[in-house]
């Protein structure tokens, strides 16, 4: 059977994905009017007519859903190419029958049980379409990918949807790990050749009265189901503004023994950048004379990244972004070279988990890190120690120091994966802030830090002075809190002299 389909009858934002068989998974995602579920229907008419085997289960949540949108678009669209001749539409068992002997089951996932019986009268099963996927839960989606099976034929699964949150599994499915497998493919209605000119000012007018609503649904963009601590709206819009880093990769570095102190420390002149996939990501390069502050969140329980946010003092934009799986001395010694590296940036790193990285520093001997005040449990006396301490008292203040920081210079945030924290920053049940379940909030936290301890930097470079022997001795024999006040004494070691620490 010869048929012939010309190509300007489909969007030619979707025709690169028209022959795709090398996928197996075809995701097509994005606002409402882009006519993703257009092109899927017509690709799989092109496909039953013209291929020897193509046999399509259609799936959505409910079965009844299907009569009224795919069933009756397959409807519409073999009425429009005038291929009625062509196939055989049958309501009553919703099923669509090609000359050729391709055909097409509509199903629910309401019922999985009806779905293990599904038969075909001309071979097996080759494509699946799972309309609404969203709608889905992701062990439907399992049960269907494992019945997609068999040699010989092509297999593919064409997904279809608007996106609905940061958290759905869809996004950490395909999105957030990548599946060589699977082709993404993003629409919105200014995509839509064929979209008429009254829909689509329809959907423009939601730019103004309601830009929440315009981003998520409008231009396809991941949202959220809870209320949100940070301005969802501008949070969403940012994402659409950000641009790639300029730089991405990781330290590497050389150590060297320092008698005076009997320890090995980092060599600071060794330190280089090298480009790659490593954790760090630049987004503005260090100025000679500016001053920087880095705010750090170490891996915890129910956490899986450490994290160290950079930001510039005085324009107050996050400059610099380090997240990743690591060890303590590793991310200790990262950051290390991360702070040199923006010109001895005040590190403030939390402690509440662990105070090792805090400690790994200042014996690395870091010129400059966060100095908080406590009170003494026994002796009632002020001791001052490294590293941000989170409260009861101090979680509350540098969460809405962010917050007030997204909403009025949400243009500061440079970084996708913090940004989208954000999104899945909430209030739960008792009104406490916190990361959605199964989201993370290690970027969140380490940026509050590093916004609140700006309270310690000054706006210029430091002034450094060499220690002396004795002093140096004194120094290694203090506790944490005597050293950070000789520190504040003595001011920051000169790190070109004979007795460098």
């Amino acid at each position: 059977m010869t048929v012939e389909i010309s190509k300007k009858v489909f969007n030619p934002r979707f025709l690169p994905l028209l022959e795709d068989d090398a996928h197996r998974y075809m995701v097509l995602y994005g606002g409402a009017g882009s006519g993703k579920s257009v092109f899927a229907v017509q690709r799989f008419l092109y496909r039953l007519l013209t291929l020897p085997l193509c046999n399509v289960l259609v799936v959505r949540a409910v079965a009844a859903t299907n009569r009224d949108s795919t069933f009756a678009l397959f409807q519409q669209i073999i009425s429009k190419w005038g291929l009625s001749e062509l196939f055989s539409c049958k309501e009553g068992d919703m099923r669509i029958s090609c000359a050729n002997g391709n055909s097409v089951i509509f199903k629910g996932l309401d019922d999985t049980e009806k779905l293990k019986s599904v038969t075909f009268p001309k071979g097996e099963l080759t494509d699946i379409w799972v309309e609404e996927a969203s709608e889905i839960q992701e062990e439907d989606f399992n049960q269907l990918d494992v019945r997609l099976r068999g040699k010989g034929t092509h297999k593919q699964i064409v997904l279809t949807f608007n996106p609905v949150s940061v958290l759905h599994w869809l996004k950490l499915r395909f999105f957030d790990r990548q599946d060589p497998r699977a082709v993404c493919l993003k629409s919105t209605y200014k995509d839509n050749a064929f979209l008429d000119d009254d829909y689509k000012a329809t959907l423009e007018g939601y730019k103004d009265t309601d830009p929440y609503y315009y981003s998520v649904y409008c231009l396809g963009e991941w949202g959220v189901l809870g209320q949100t601590i940070f301005d969802a709206q501008k949070v969403s819009q940012r994402l659409q503004e950000i641009q790639a880093p300029i730089a991405q990769g990781e330290f590497v570095f050389s150590t060297w023994y320092n008698p005076q102190a009997n320890e090995v420390v980092i060599d600071d002149s060794s330190i280089r950048w090298v480009e790659g996939s490593g954790p760090i990501r630049i987004y503005q390069q260090p100025q000679q004379g500016v001053s920087y502050v880095i705010g750090g969140d170490t891996a915890g329980e129910g956490s899986d990244f450490s994290v160290a946010q950079v930001i510039d003092h005085i324009t107050g934009a996050q400059v610099c972004t380090m997240r990743g799986q690591m060890d303590e001395d590793l991310f200790a010694k990262q950051v290390y070279c991360l702070g040199m590296y923006y010109n001895k940036a005040l590190v403030s790193i939390e402690a509440n988990f662990s105070s090792y990285p805090i400690r790994e520093l200042e014996r690395l001997r870091y010129p400059r890190q966060f100095v908080r005040q406590a009170e003494d449990s026994f002796t009632h006396r002020i001791r001052q120690s490294y590293g941000f301490q989170t409260s009861k008292s101090t979680r509350p203040v540098v969460i809405s120091g962010l917050v007030e920081v997204v909403r009025e210079h949400c243009e500061w945030i440079n970084d996708r994966d913090t940004l989208n924290e954000m999104l899945t920053f909430v209030r739960n049940e008792n009104g406490r802030p916190e990361a959605q379940e199964g989201a993370h909030d290690d970027c969140v936290m380490a940026l509050a830090i590093a916004y609140y301890s700006k309270i310690q930097q000054s706006a210029g470079e430091y002034t450094q002075r060499k220690w002396t022997r004795d002093m140096w001795q004194d120094y290694s024999k203090a506790s944490p809190e005597e050293k950070a006040i000789l520190r504040k004494r003595w001011g920051t070691p000169y790190t070109g002299g004979d007795y460098y620490g």
